[in-house]
């Protein structure tokens, strides 16, 4: 009669053991930060058919897991807090998150420019301007950075693993500079939590982080995934080639070497070793779609206030795909989060050589960067002036996620905020030369109290030289007396130009053309 009971007991306990399996998405976790006025899905795993309720201050929404065990609810819309309190999701078992504040959520991606962080303590590369003094002043316990865990995936993943951590001198070094500096300026500014989603790869080019949908659903990008295709085939061809290409350089060189030292200099001077054919997807994922679904399909539909973005320096070898490219990511991205047209700030790419400072492949990649302010809501800080011509990373990330937040304080807060530089607005010949105006040139232009650099004039042989140009008000007149009957105006359209055309607020204005020929 024991044992019969006992083993009732066990029958009765062992299910609901095995039915307690409630857990939450990894981005909710403790130190996390939700977004406010806005309806805050949460969303998690537990047994097909388990009943989940969530709560947190006082606002509860239950759901039952399906089949496949995943379950999701909404929370109504929250008020700012700052006042710690724990998110508590319970079925068989409870799952307690504490230290949860309420503010503003950024989502902060593209490749090492965003990933640069504050203060690397593993290398030298990514570390800011006054670095140590910043960590030291890092203490901002209201700004709060998930930094996700960089995965790749041939399929959509369901977890993205990752922790929130509060922003101390211990932790800030880890953020990305770019977000918080942003965040930093921000919180002041607004007085409430901030929140930072760290999702970059350095090196990705912006293929991999649109979905297989997108790519398939447009004809026009047909071409990416193709592509892609073709590298993985062509590659073992390609690989035994310079495999025996490198095999006759050996040969060849070790009997340069035994003739004499200077035979064998001549020799690698004027034939260098061959270089071997990277492996596709290596060092870093170039397969369309594998960083999106590795790292930004989990953290989907997440309530966010907007995306913050710094890529391009990837794509910066095919300038002329990356505006539709680019435009695509930004309309998949909010219509997959489902929170409407969000706010979309970017970064134009700084000035670099690129292999050669005077070439203009970086230059049409930030024309198309441009172009996609043609979308609603979006902005782009200019940093054709902070850049820095021979390191492709930066180091002045402060300057960059200022002029981001004030996209944000002007664009998605109502702030009144000097947003932007110049903009061209359009040009037209005066005599032997042309004048050039602008929007957002009010207060006048200043050149920093030097000469204008970086325009150029051509005439209808379409051929660019380089012009003088002085300041009258808000417009800049350009002449060359090489050019006596200018038909075309450019500006900073280098890979790394000096650029010192700025307005009133100290903004910098955006490169530009009035052509539209093709380099």
């Amino acid at each position: 009669m024991k044992t019969s009971l006992v083993s009732l007991v066990l029958a009765l306990v062992l299910p609901v053991a095995a039915h307690a399996t409630v857990s939450l998405a990894p981005l909710f976790r403790d130190h996390a930060v939700l977004q406010r006025d806005k309806p805050v899905p949460v969303w998690g795993a537990a047994a097909p058919g388990e009943h989940v309720a969530v709560s947190f201050r006082g606002d509860k929404a239950e759901a039952t897991a399906g089949a496949d065990g995943r379950w999701a609810v909404r929370l109504d819309p929250l008020a700012a807090s700052a006042d710690p309190a724990d998110l508590v999701a319970s079925g068989g078992n409870v799952v307690v998150i504490h230290d949860v504040l309420v503010g503003e959520v950024w989502l902060c991606s593209g490749q090492s420019n965003m990933q640069f962080t504050v203060w690397d303590t593993t290398g030298t590369v990514f570390r800011v301007v006054n670095g140590e003094k910043e960590v030291a002043a890092g203490n901002h316990p209201l700004i709060r950075q998930f930094g996700v865990s960089r995965v790749e995936s041939d399929k959509p993943l369901d977890k993205a693993e990752g922790s929130w951590a509060a922003c101390t001198p211990a932790t800030v070094g880890h953020f990305t500079a770019v977000g918080y500096f942003f965040a930093r300026d921000l919180q002041q500014k607004l007085g409430v939590p901030i929140g930072i989603i760290n999702c970059s790869w350095g090196g990705s080019a912006i293929e991999p982080w649109l979905s297989h949908e997108t790519l398939a659903g447009d004809v026009r990008l047909a071409y990416v995934e193709q592509r892609w295709r073709k590298e993985v085939a062509d590659y073992p061809l390609k690989a035994a080639r310079i495999q025996a290409l490198t095999q006759a350089w050996l040969s060849t060189s070790s009997q340069a070497r035994m003739t004499s030292p200077q035979a064998y200099k001549d020799f690698v001077t004027q034939f260098p070793e061959p270089k071997p054919v990277p492996m596709p997807d290596k060092p870093y994922p170039t397969a369309p779609s594998k960083i999106y679904n590795g790292m930004l399909h989990p953290l989907i539909p997440y309530a966010l206030r907007g995306v913050l973005w710094y890529q391009g320096e990837s794509n910066a070898g095919r300038p002329r795909e990356y505006r539709l490219l680019f435009e695509t990511l930004i309309e998949s991205w909010r219509a997959e989060f489902g929170q409407g047209d969000f706010p979309f700030y970017w970064v134009q790419l700084a000035n670099f050589n690129g292999g050669d400072g005077r070439a203009t492949n970086w230059a049409a990649l930030r024309e198309a960067q441009a172009e996609a302010l043609s979308l609603p809501n979006t902005g782009m800080a200019v940093t054709i002036d902070i850049g820095d011509a021979k390191d492709i990373h930066p180091r002045n990330k402060q300057e960059v996620g200022r002029r981001l937040a004030l996209l944000a304080k002007a664009g998605t807060y109502g702030f009144t905020e000097d947003f932007s530089g110049p903009v061209f607005a359009g040009a037209e010949r005066s005599g032997a030369g042309m004048i050039v105006s602008f929007r957002f040139a009010g207060g006048g232009l200043t050149a920093g109290g030097k000469p204008l650099q970086s325009f150029e004039l051509a005439g209808d042989d379409r051929k660019f030289h380089a012009a003088s140009a002085s300041i009258e008000g808000e417009k800049v007149l350009v002449s060359s007396p090489e050019v006596p009957n200018p038909v075309a105006v450019r500006y900073a359209w280098r890979n790394a130009p000096e650029a010192n055309l700025y307005n009133g607020a100290g903004l910098p204005a955006a490169p530009f053309r009035s052509d539209r020929w093709s380099d």
